[in-house]
């Protein structure tokens, strides 16, 4: 990336990926600081600094904890664009609804072991993963 003044071509670059990932170019919110973002805008901020790198891989750890139904159905169509540029991303993420929808491939850890992994049908079938995260019968008995 060349170099620039206020507004020049890094400010250009910024903006550009910045609306790549839902913010809008000619609102004010690219222009305000963090700190004063709302958390949905907080976590595609967070996927832009990552894409400004031009990663093959993303980390992300709960990218939809915090948000509204809405903000994760304006996320979820961000992640699978993400996935079709071919960045693998890796998430660590309890919300397994949302979660289901962006991947192909799960795997369930329980106290630092892994259960199993899979396609989330199978997972989700699997009776170790029923009983580390729904507990055991007699738990769903007494509830």
């Amino acid at each position: 990336m060349a170099g620039g003044g206020k507004l020049g071509d890094r400010d250009a670059v910024g903006i550009d990926i910045l609306e790549e990932i839902g913010f809008e170019r000619d609102s004010f919110v690219p222009y305000k600081p963090a700190s004063s973002l709302p958390t949905g805008y907080l976590k595609r901020l967070e996927l832009a600094r990552c894409l400004a790198l031009r990663p093959e891989i993303i980390f992300c750890d709960e990218v939809f904890s915090g948000l509204s139904m809405s903000e994760i159905a304006s996320m979820v169509p961000l992640i699978e664009k993400l996935q079709m540029s071919g960045i693998t991303l890796v998430m660590i993420e309890h919300r397994l609804r949302e979660l289901f929808r962006v991947t192909q491939r799960i795997m369930v850890l329980s106290f630092g072991e892994k259960l199993i992994e899979g396609h989330p049908d199978q997972v989700m079938e699997d009776e170790r993963v029923k009983e580390a995260y729904l507990g055991s019968q007699k738990v769903l008995d007494f509830i």
